[in-house]
């Protein structure tokens, strides 16, 4: 028997969902299209689909759509936690004015 080998693939769960409900249909399961997927590009050594280039008005609107993407990252970011200084803890202290670490308590009797 072949050797085999894994392939992990992220997706959208939707995509992922309504992908194999389409497979599921014609009696493939997602591993059967991704290696029917790999023999058709091995026998025609090209992809199987049409991969065209961007023209300039397509470029440009991904570029406007990440422009808004890096500007809702920086208005929607959520607030820094700030920093919480040693007189604003409420850690319990003994007479002798040091922290008290109950994972260090004596035991009750």
């Amino acid at each position: 028997m072949a050797k085999t080998a894994m392939r992990h693939i992220r997706m959208d769960e939707e995509l992922k969902a309504e992908g194999n409900a389409a497979l599921a249909l014609v009696g493939l399961s997602a591993a059967d299209a991704v290696r029917l997927l790999y023999h058709r590009i091995v026998a025609d050594q090209a992809f199987p689909l049409e991969l065209k280039v961007p023209n300039a008005e397509t470029l440009g609107a991904m570029a406007e759509i990440e422009a808004m993407r890096q500007w809702d990252k920086q208005v929607l970011k959520p607030p820094r936690s700030r920093v919480i200084a040693a007189s604003e803890t409420s850690t319990p202290t003994c007479s002798a004015n040091k922290p008290i670490h109950l994972a260090n308590r004596p035991a009750r009797r």
